[in-house]
């Protein structure tokens, strides 16, 4: 069998798979992230029937699905709105960045791995998946809560943060010179800046690029410049999803809303193929060895990221069960802790981290798509209300 045919019926039974277990996800009533992952896993290394054909298709797919994810969530705002999230959440952003890193350097300096080590699963379990998180907030038709601009603000900090934080990581785990390290940090926060100025003060002018009521050029343009954003922003060490994310932003209008609409249905195919790949790319037998101390991890790191959602919910001024959604939707690692677990391994610093973090995502991915839905329940819902009548104060 060439290999055309094999990656032919390697993709088609997987897109058939993810269809069966999208429809019984939709039965059971819970989000289909669980079952893509597990999809993975099955077949991935260590699985029952390890696929080969179709790795470097679905590698692709995958990063197009995190940057169609992030476009499109980006899509839903305007400059005006983002700025303005951004402003109000820096305190909570500092916040979300100490008390998330903190749990992971000190993981890494009790198994004995060392500071280096530290450094990079500090990362590892400081930042949230913006890819998972923006599914889990369209499955859950939260888009336009209160609290979700809270939550974006905060995944935008986290992903901005990741351009000064990849090259300094790099730079430690390689031993290279100060000043390397500062030129790295120096062109990522350069790129940063440009995008953010023309997203925010220029992204009319881009929206004329389009033409708003024609949708086949308008597909073709959108994605062309999401992508070609997206690509310049990860050659210089930036988050590929903020490119996408800021493009997104910069777009509005009848451009916005027909974007939205005719990249909608290609979003769906390669998110889904993310969680899918995602799993495929995880060795199941390496994971069991070091589960334990994912999940301690994971249960520590789970807590303060709903202290960090829900501080800066309140802040925002939302309400009690908008700062459980806000902290429980943070739950999700994902594609960044990967990525930072990958350049410490790749440098060899501590090869069993690639382990750790790879079960620690699995484990808050799963948890935090069962978490994130509790604000919705009745009887949460009732405990909230309780516990806010005792704490409201009596009559004079």
């Amino acid at each position: 069998m060439d290999e055309t045919t094999r990656l032919l019926i390697e993709v088609g039974a997987l897109l058939l798979g993810m269809s069966l277990l999208g429809r019984l996800a939709l039965l059971i009533g819970i989000s289909p992230i669980p079952f893509y992952l597990l999809l993975g896993l099955a077949f991935g290394e260590g699985g029952l029937i390890p696929l080969e054909a179709s790795g470097e298709f679905l590698e692709a797919g995958s990063e197009i699905g995190i940057i169609l994810l992030l476009a499109l969530l980006g899509l839903e705002y305007t400059a005006s709105e983002l700025f303005g999230a951004l402003k109000s959440a820096r305190v909570p952003g500092i916040f979300d960045g100490v008390l998330n890193a903190l749990p992971g350097a000190a993981m890494a300096l009790l198994l004995g791995w060392g500071p280096v080590a530290a450094v990079a699963l500090a990362g590892v379990t400081w930042v949230s998946s913006s890819g998972v998180i923006a599914k889990l907030l369209r499955d859950l038709g939260r888009l336009s809560n209160r609290e979700t601009p809270s939550v974006l603000a905060v995944l935008v900090i986290e992903d901005l943060a990741m351009a000064f934080y990849l090259p300094v990581l790099s730079a430690i785990v390689v031993g290279v010179s100060l000043a390397q390290g500062a030129i790295s940090v120096a062109i990522a926060v350069g790129v940063v800046t440009l995008i953010l100025y023309v997203a925010l003060r220029h992204g009319h002018f881009v929206s004329r690029l389009f033409p708003a009521d024609e949708f086949e050029p308008l597909l073709l343009g959108v994605l062309g410049l999401t992508m070609l954003v997206a690509g310049l922003a990860a050659q210089v060490g930036v988050s590929a999803a903020v490119g996408a994310f800021l493009v997104g932003i910069a777009l509005s209008g009848r451009v916005a809303v027909n974007a939205s609409q005719v990249l909608t249905p290609l979003r769906d195919l390669f998110a889904a193929t993310f969680f899918v790949f995602f799993g495929l790319t995880s060795d199941s037998s390496e994971l069991v060895p070091m589960l334990l101390p994912a999940l301690g991890l994971a249960v520590i790191t789970i807590l303060t990221k709903l202290v960090t959602g829900a501080y800066a919910a309140r802040r925002a001024g939302v309400g009690t069960l908008g700062q459980w959604r806000a902290g429980f939707s943070l739950a999700p690692r994902g594609e960044f802790s990967i990525v930072i677990a990958g350049i410490a391994v790749a440098a060899g610093v501590a090869p069993a981290i690639a382990s750790l973090a790879t079960a620690y995502v699995l484990i808050t991915i799963f948890a935090g798509t069962f978490l994130a839905r509790l604000p919705d329940a009745a009887w949460f819902r009732a405990v909230v209300r309780r516990r806010a009548a005792r704490a409201a104060p009596g009559p004079a």
